[in-house]
């Protein structure tokens, strides 16, 4: 079973790479965001694949410090771009 975890957690981690893609074309700041949003949440599911994989539950809280810094990320984006359309862009 930790071959299957770890396989997954492979799986996930290509996907932030591929990812990656969308960060860097763009074409709007809000698909950039989804982007970084995409990393975070695989991010923590690859992390916790990892955790059960290697019985390591250091992980598991990582993930978790992850998880919130992902919220608080969504929140900081969500109020910036809320305070630009007051102002014309």
């Amino acid at each position: 079973m930790d071959g299957l975890y770890s396989t997954l957690a492979v799986f996930l981690i290509l996907n932030i790479l591929a990812g990656l893609f969308r960060v860097l074309r763009g074409p709007t700041r809000a698909d950039r965001m989804l982007a970084f949003q995409l990393f975070g949440t695989t991010g923590v599911a690859a992390l916790l694949l990892l955790s059960e994989a290697a019985k390591e539950p250091m992980l598991r809280d990582i993930a978790l410090v992850f998880a919130l810094l992902s919220v608080i990320t969504s929140a900081g984006f969500a109020r910036t771009m809320r305070g630009r359309e007051g102002s014309g862009e």
